[in-house]
């Protein structure tokens, strides 16, 4: 080390570039974070919204082809959170007697 290295200043200046560092690190980290937080929110909430025209629609056509759906039979549908599980239950219902025939091969 040489007799500059071991000044004050130079440490001072030292510590200040790392605080600095880490201060900038931070925002970035917190930037970045951000960003992913939005990508995702945004993900999951185009999946809900699929899932929820999903379960829309499966009432849409039961209740065309088979009739009106009582509680316990919309609360079973509102509980699927599978789309593909939904979607196989919109063209089931095309050959579902009732509800319930519907629902059982679920």
């Amino acid at each position: 080390m040489n007799l500059f290295q071991e000044s004050s200043f130079y440490q001072m200046l030292l510590e200040e570039g790392e605080l600095k560092g880490r201060q900038e690190g931070r925002q970035e980290g917190r930037q970045e974070g951000r960003q992913e937080g939005r990508q995702e929110g945004r993900q999951e909430g185009r999946q809900e919204g699929r899932q929820e025209e999903a379960r829309a629609l499966l009432i849409l056509l039961g209740q065309k082809l088979i009739g009106p759906a009582d509680a316990a039979t919309r609360a079973a549908i509102d509980s699927m959170d599978d789309l593909e599980r939904l979607r196989q239950s919109a063209l089931r219902v095309l050959s579902a007697k009732n509800w319930e025939d519907l629902l059982a091969g679920l």
